[in-house]
């Protein structure tokens, strides 16, 4: 008996051990407080009465927007667990196109609910095992809501793109832009490939000078840049053979840095003879083909064309535009439907693409070229957009970017849910519901995600609470159920992380 008595307190000496959690506490609780300061620094922009920013670089550069993306991609983030949150808004952009600042907010408020859960003694792992099972419920309840439709419905088309337009800068245009973005994708959409449509196929022309208004969708090409004048050539074809080209048409060099020193001058007539002989052959052989609109790759080598290359096509009367950018190649040839030619001998008839009427005109200070009425023309659309300076200029791209995402995601997933946050409040509601279902950790952890979901919920423009739908706020399926399940996911592997490892 006395000896149990004498073994009672060193056994409880082995069992009495102390174990310091506050490094793991405080990395975690340092974790979460970043990523929660990058939500609250985009927060402010987010709706239709949400607010811009102004970002200003040392290079003296300002670009001003109230997408979360363009925000957080300009932001020097150093924090670990901040640049996380910017991640999370480049994988929306990619996966979605729209809903860039949700995702980062959602994130930041399901944070806040998991701190307060950490310091009610919740374990990290049970909170993210239950956030797992909350998104898994939550894209079923989001796909239960969502109302299926067409892409023969333009109307329901042209209200989702007008739902994205409502918070940006030019929100005002939204009429404008909203059937202008439905039309131009819709014009791309392949009938062999009904599901899939790729916005590399709309190119979008930014000119300074006018408004917002004057913005329009051109139904051939355009080329930010004017004809070639140098001798004087034509600036307006009509019934236009196109041929695209990717070689010189200039006298050739050698492939290695030499100089030659030519000291008689009858050498040298032979040399500058032999130049103009090589370009005439070169020219008669473009004129021989019916080419009568040429259009030359940008090259890095030498000049791809010259004053005298420039002399001889005028008396061709043959339209130039040179320094084309090789990466515009692919969607030109697109568009013209014919082939690049990388090689004089190569130069055919059947290689040139047709056209109705190619001009230079003149848009604000400037001048442009616009090949109209192509035959056979790609599935492509060039949107030409207008602006008083740089600034609206690059806002409206972004916002006409994210109305193509919004057709994009409809093309992709075809269904339709509310907006303005109604989807949001449906979660809450019926994820609470759900809770109570549940036992234990996983009851208690759900019910406080689920407030997470919880916003205002009311019509910020009429300060009551109305039936969002008839109000023509909607939005695709896939922004929200991308937004929440990427928001999930960020979240659960900050909460995972205990420590942080400095490598040098």
């Amino acid at each position: 008996m006395a000896t149990a008595v004498a073994a009672s307190p060193a056994q409880s000496r082995k069992t009495e051990t102390y174990t310091d959690t506050k490094r793991r506490d405080d990395v975690r609780g340092l974790n979460i407080a970043a990523a929660r300061a990058v939500a609250d620094a985009v927060r402010t922009s987010l709706g239709p009465r949400g607010m811009d920013k102004m970002i200003s670089s040392g290079e003296q550069e300002v670009i001003i927007t109230n997408d979360g993306a363009t925000i957080l991609s300009r932001m020097s983030l150093l924090q670990p667990a901040a640049r996380m949150l910017a991640e999370l808004s480049r994988s929306q952009d990619a996966a979605a196109g729209d809903g860039t600042t949700t995702v980062v907010v959602l994130a930041g408020s399901l944070l806040r609910r998991a701190q307060s859960l950490l310091s009610a003694g919740a374990h990290p792992t049970a909170a993210a095992d239950a956030l797992h099972r909350l998104a898994t419920r939550a894209v079923e309840v989001l796909h239960a809501m969502a109302i299926p439709i067409e892409l023969s419905d333009r109307d329901s088309l042209v209200k989702s793109a007008s739902t994205a337009l409502n918070s940006k800068v030019v929100s005002q245009y939204s009429s404008l832009l909203s059937p202008l973005a439905v039309d131009a994708a819709l014009s791309v959409v392949d009938p062999a490939h009904p599901d899939l449509l790729d916005l590399r196929d709309i190119r979008v022309v930014k000119k300074l000078g006018g408004t917002v208004d004057d913005t329009e969708l051109i139904r051939g090409l355009i080329f930010d840049k004017k004809a070639s004048h140098a001798a004087g050539g034509p600036t307006r074809v009509e019934n236009a053979k196109i041929a695209v080209i990717q070689f010189q048409v200039s006298p050739p060099k050698t492939d290695i840095e030499q100089s030659v020193i030519v000291s008689d001058y009858a050498q040298m007539d032979r040399i500058l003879r032999e130049e103009r002989n090589y370009i005439l052959g070169m020219v008669k052989k473009i004129k021989a083909s019916g080419c009568n609109v040429l259009l030359i790759q940008k090259s890095i080598l030498r000049d791809a064309v010259t004053d005298l290359s420039l002399h001889y096509l005028a008396k061709a009367k043959i339209l130039v535009v040179k320094d084309v950018e090789r990466d515009e190649i692919e969607f030109i040839t697109k568009t013209l439907n014919c082939l690049p030619i990388a090689n004089i001998e190569h130069f055919r008839e059947d290689k040139l693409g047709y056209a109705d009427l190619v001009e230079e005109v003149s848009v604000g200070e400037s001048k442009i070229v616009k090949i109209m009425g192509i035959k056979d023309m790609g599935r492509t659309a060039t949107v030409l957009v207008r602006g008083s300076n740089q600034l609206v200029i690059d806002e409206a791209e972004r916002s006409l970017h994210d109305a193509l995402c919004v057709i994009r995601c409809l093309v992709n997933k075809r269904f339709l849910i509310a907006g303005g946050g109604a989807p949001e409040i449906e979660m809450s509601m019926q994820l609470a519901a759900w809770a109570k279902e549940l036992q234990g950790m996983e009851s208690y952890c759900i019910k406080e995600f689920a407030e997470a979901l919880e916003n205002a919920g009311i019509n910020v423009r009429k300060g009551q609470i109305t039936n969002i739908l008839e109000e023509n706020v909607v939005q695709p399926l896939l922004v929200s159920t991308s937004a929440i399940t990427l928001a999930c996911e960020c979240v659960r592997m900050i909460l995972k992380i205990d420590d942080i490892v400095t490598v040098r």
